[in-house]
């Protein structure tokens, strides 16, 4: 007979193979997989299993939703979770009107009833920008009650869902020192625990979420928690051609994965960095291939959130990872999507691809419609079928 803990193991295999295509059902096993958590409900943590981010959203007069037609389209191909990004300044009373506020709750609103209609599970991520960091970085307290001002006025907007559809996410790529965040990502939880009494709560650590932090951070003792890391390693193969031209993986371009020191096109980019005099933009190309002699596959930098899950039996998500489309060989963004989401199957880590239709979008450049490509990448080798 199954102990309690197999059980739910069983369970949580059982509803990921239900929610995913057929043909992926099999990448998902008890031998693959570290020992289910017992803290979140199988249900919740399969919600989050397939998802992206639909950035810019919610953005007053830029706000830039995706079709009702796209969202279909993706929910048809297998898509079950939106990470929603929601600007923290526009629901914080130090950088926002009432009349902003009021109109971000609004469409924050009309965003979640048309994603569950359409059958998604959303996550509504506090996404802040330059003033808050700032603000996070200079006054511990204050930044503290601007998220719990942010959160007060979120959770209004929550209470209305169903707490296994609608989760909160308290803040993205928290910059600030780690033991800070530790306290105050614990008060936080609390705060908003009294608000959303069931709602599943998503945190990550700080250093823009990298699995390497994971290590300096403590599960909270709230026990209704998933945990989110962010991906974008190699940076100079997904960041290269970098939209800041002041950056030096703007100077980087046409680098394929895996990264090897013997690759002709590798040599002929050194070449080129070193005649041009981008020094630095070399330096971080040698460095990569350097990491990537030692240990080439991605499991170079996504062992210690492993490690860490297997210590605390806590549930993690990336809910973040992509690469820059304009600079990079399209078969290799393609190969480097696969190794992610197929590392995330492998230890039951849901997955949310960022982003929809930007830079690092999912979509077709000409036809605004879902790049097969990438969908197939994401989904695995099988081409997926409706959950």
């Amino acid at each position: 007979m199954a102990t309690p803990c197999r059980r739910l193991l069983l369970a949580t295999i059982l509803l990921s193979t239900i929610l995913m295509p057929t043909s992926l059902a099999s990448a998902t096993s008890a031998e693959t997989c570290v020992p289910a958590s017992q803290t979140v409900a199988p249900d919740r943590l399969a919600a989050l299993s397939r998802g992206f981010n639909a950035d810019g959203w919610i953005n007053g007069e830029k706000s830039a939703p995706p079709t009702r037609e796209l969202l279909q389209q993706l929910r048809k191909a297998g898509m079950g979770h939106v990470r929603l990004p929601v600007p923290a300044e526009r629901v914080m009373l130090r950088f926002a009107s009432k009349a902003e506020r009021d109109e971000t709750l609004r469409a924050l609103d009309k965003a979640l009833k048309q994603l569950i209609s359409l059958g998604y599970s959303i996550s509504v991520d506090l996404h802040p920008g330059d003033r808050f960091n700032r603000l996070h970085k200079d006054d511990a307290d204050a930044s503290l009650r601007e998220l719990e001002d942010a959160w007060g006025t979120l959770a209004r907007v929550i209470q209305s869902f169903p707490a296994d559809r609608v989760f909160a996410e308290l803040l993205n790529e928290p910059d600030i020192e780690a033991d800070r965040w530790q306290k105050q990502v614990e008060t936080l939880a609390a705060f908003v625990r009294q608000l959303l009494p069931a709602t599943t709560l998503i945190v990550g650590p700080v250093d823009w979420q990298r699995a390497d932090s994971l290590p300096r951070f403590r599960p909270l003792p709230d026990p209704n928690v998933v945990y989110a890391i962010h991906f974008y390693d190699p940076m100079v193969f997904t960041h290269q051609g970098h939209w800041d031209v002041q950056d030096p993986l703007h100077d980087i371009t046409d680098l394929r994965y895996p990264i090897s020191a013997g690759d002709p096109g590798v040599q002929a980019l050194r070449r080129d960095l070193q005649d041009r005099g981008a020094t630095k933009a070399l330096l971080m190309l040698d460095t990569a291939i350097a990491a990537a002699r030692d240990k080439p596959d991605i499991s170079r930098w996504l062992a210690p959130a492993v490690a860490w899950q297997q210590q605390f039996s806590r549930p993690i998500v990336i809910n973040e990872f992509g690469v820059l489309k304009a600079a990079a060989p399209r078969d290799s963004r393609v190969r480097w999507l696969a190794a992610v989401t197929a590392y995330a199957r492998a230890h039951c880590w849901g997955w949310a691809h960022w982003e929809l239709a930007q830079g690092f979008g999912l979509l077709e450049n000409g036809t605004g419609k879902p790049d097969p490509d990438v969908m197939r990448a994401l989904f695995g080798a099988a081409k997926p079928g409706r959950r």
